[in-house]
């Protein structure tokens, strides 16, 4: 027996892993793997992306401790109250874009307006910084949702490199905080779950090549708008409340924060939904840095992502950096069946 496999007896006896597939080492494997003859910039980017998520990690785990939960006093661009941790969040994620060189554009919810960086960066990230931020005081999960796109060819940096179908993004996921901090992450070729290790300080590769079930009897919404929503979804909700063909009906599970809900619909299946109501007739969720990531990762992980008119989320064009829509997504199945009741 050789040393080496001496080594790797001893560690399987133990029931320790010694070949753990980092983000950074998965990104790089990844690259030489489907893109041999890339530069490297969308891999030094996502590198920076990971230092964002384990700094805001790290803020969150201690955030009550510090007094960084509450409100700060102000509002952000979409006129929703502004959380401390949404300001740490969104610098935190502005240095660490500005310093890593590869960005030229950002857009962020917390922003009003898109930013400009300096240098020669080719691509343009879109984010939530902390989504969800409404429930952190009472400890529920939140999350970070990006979606980057690469410049348009001879761009120096406008709104036009990001007022694009959702289709031209190059990468897109999102990270959600809680016990612990899990990463998915698509680039186009599936969708990929890491989980943070605090004790070494790396995202470890947990879920390869995730797939989300095609049915699932399981509903995500917020029905406390159901008096705004129009019939065609009021009968379709009411539908999932009676008795199936297995003689059970849905099962109910909303958390009211979009990574949380998204994630468990993304592990076990099912839909989950945030309408456009008859008041707003826009929706809530933000196109850019909120459906368009999320719809992303559900049609690579083999789900769909439409909306109030049964469209592709992807295939729609946003005419300003905080456009809404209203939305579903989740297993392919579930969407086909409501689907059905669109008039």
């Amino acid at each position: 027996m050789t040393s080496a496999q001496i080594a790797d007896s001893v560690a399987k006896q133990m029931n320790v892993e010694t070949d753990i597939i980092t983000l950074t080492r998965f990104i790089l494997e990844e690259q030489q793997h489907v893109a041999p003859s890339a530069t490297g910039e969308l891999s030094l980017l996502l590198n920076s992306l990971q230092f964002a998520f384990k700094f805001i990690a790290h803020n969150i785990r201690r955030a009550e401790l510090v007094n960084l939960i509450g409100v700060s006093g102000t509002a952000n661009a979409t006129g929703d109250t502004q959380k401390k941790l949404d300001v740490i969040g969104d610098e935190i994620f502005i240095n660490a874009m500005r310093s890593s060189n590869n960005v030229k554009v950002l857009v962020s919810e917390e922003q009003e307006d898109l930013i400009i960086f300096e240098g020669g960066g080719k691509y343009a990230v879109c984010t939530d910084p902390i989504d969800g931020s409404s429930n952190i005081d009472a400890g529920v999960s939140v999350g970070t949702i990006f979606g980057i796109y690469r410049l348009k060819e001879g761009s120096k940096g406008s709104i036009n490199d990001v007022l694009r179908k959702g289709t031209e993004m190059v990468c897109a996921g999102y990270t959600m905080y809680g016990a612990s901090a899990h990463l998915m992450l698509t680039t186009g070729y599936g969708v990929n779950g890491f989980t943070l290790d605090t004790q070494l300080g790396e995202f470890i590769l947990t879920q390869p090549n995730l797939k989300i079930p095609n049915t699932r009897s399981i509903y995500s919404v917020n029905e406390g708008n159901s008096f705004y929503w129009p019939d065609y979804v009021k009968k379709y909700i009411e539908d999932l409340k009676k008795p199936q063909d297995n003689g059970k009906p849905y099962s109910a599970r909303y958390v009211g924060s979009m990574v949380a809900d998204i994630h468990r619909t993304l592990l076990y299946g099912g839909i989950f939904s945030y309408p456009a109501d008859t008041k707003s007739k826009n929706g809530k969720l933000r196109i850019l840095y909120e459906c368009f990531p999320m719809a992303m990762l559900m049609e690579q992980a083999g789900g769909r992502a439409i909306n109030d008119k049964g469209e592709r989320i992807l295939d729609m064009i946003p005419k300003g950096i905080h456009d809404k829509s209203g939305i579903w997504l989740g297993s392919k199945g579930e969407i086909e069946k409501f689907v059905t009741y669109i008039k």
